[in-house]
């Protein structure tokens, strides 16, 4: 039976302590965005022993030095950055060996048109080196997201969109965005190697770990309530009553991990866009209470116009006594607490996808979106980012 119908879920949790030391490499991954959100998950799944096409080596890139919470994954660390095509071409240059690329990573500039420009560069890079330099390269993996059919930030609520469930059928909105052109360079670049394969994966509101994303909506919750706690006050809801009261999914990042697998190593998967959500609904009035409980801080009932923005401002200095106060790992409150991408996601209704097209293609690999919130909370304690 496939390792995504049985085994899959909470793969991760494994200690890398009971796998042996694999005598040969299978297979040799190139995770681009290591320590944002799934790339950290990829980087703590792929090593294991019973992972698909391995056993991996695993190459990890990022703009970053490596940070303490990714050490213990038995990886390869490269810094480097990859908008800088010396660069890439100087860190990346000797890694001949990579079999599959897994793409997970973006920057985020002040509107559309630059995000396309920055991106687009950035992604160029990494193919125009890796796809010439390494004879065996065989699938690469990109991923990018739900916005594929709401379009990008700025325009939300402002240009017309699909009607949900979304499928992968879907034809692009006439309006411009970075995953588009991500897309058409992908497309454009595997026809220059003859069976290179690829993958694009669109997942929703991604629950993870990583203190550097961009969208790190269950650690900026975790600080949120963890600030609430220190000052005695009540745990708010920042957001709408949409989004209160109305059905939300996610995706959690170790399913999102395991999707990326999947499409680089099943033959039913290759060249092919996929959703990838955790195949459940939840309300965020429920997991408001999971949370306040998480944290033993009071739980408050829904009241209109809060944003994380507002109730957020000017408390970097109790982030910051806090941090001293617990011991935890040195943070900003700015790296931590991503108010604006929280604000986005609460304050309006989540329009749903669908995961049939991975179904039926063969993927059956699913999350408890409660289990996996709690989960995630978990996790972020551990790496001792909150009390």
């Amino acid at each position: 039976m496939s390792w995504w119908w049985a085994g899959a879920i909470g793969a991760a949790k494994k200690k890398f302590e009971e796998d042996e030391a694999p005598s040969k490499h299978q297979s040799v991954a190139l995770i681009i965005g290591v320590t944002g959100i799934v790339g950290n998950s990829l980087a703590e799944i792929l090593p294991l022993s019973d992972t698909p096409g391995g056993p991996w080596k695993v190459y990890g890139v990022s703009r970053r030095p490596r940070p303490p919470w990714s050490e213990d994954n038995p990886i390869n660390y490269v810094s480097c950055d990859i908008s800088d095509k010396d660069d890439v071409q100087e860190k990346l240059g000797p890694l001949t060996d990579v079999t599959h690329v897994f793409y997970v990573t973006w920057a985020k500039r002040a509107s559309e048109a630059e995000n396309c420009e920055v991106n687009g560069k950035m992604f160029k890079n990494v193919l125009d080196l890796v796809i010439p330099n390494c004879p065996g390269l065989k699938h690469i993996s990109l991923q990018t997201g739900r916005k594929h059919y709401l379009g990008p930030f700025e325009s939300f609520g402002k240009i017309p969109v699909h009607d949900s469930p979304f499928d992968e059928s879907l034809p692009r909105l006439d309006h411009v965005n970075f995953y588009y052109t991500l897309e058409d360079i992908l497309f454009e670049e595997v026809e220059k190697k003859e069976g290179l394969t690829w993958s694009v994966h669109r997942p929703g509101n991604i629950f993870g770990f990583s203190p550097y994303s961009l969208m790190n909506l269950v650690g900026t919750l975790c600080v949120y309530a963890a600030i609430c706690k220190h000052e005695g006050v009540a745990l708010r809801f920042p957001g709408c009553k949409a989004a209160w009261e109305g059905y939300s999914d996610c995706s959690d990042a170790d399913l999102i991990a395991e999707h990326h697998i999947w499409a680089a190593v099943d033959s039913y998967a290759k060249n092919e866009a996929f959703n990838v959500s955790n195949g459940d609904v939840f309300k965020w009035k429920s997991f408001w209470k999971s949370l306040a409980e998480q944290f033993a801080v009071e739980y408050a009932e829904f009241e209109e116009g809060l944003t994380l923005q507002e109730l957020m401002k000017e408390k970097e200095p109790v982030w910051d006594e806090i941090v001293r106060d617990n011991g935890l790992t040195p943070t900003k409150l700015g790296d931590v607490g991503n108010w604006w991408f929280s604000d986005l996601v609460l304050g309006g209704e989540c329009l749903l996808d669908t995961m049939n097209k991975s179904k039926e293609h063969g993927f059956l690999g699913f999350r408890n979106s409660k289990n996996a919130f709690v989960y995630w909370i978990d996790k972020v304690r551990a790496y001792k980012i909150v009390p």
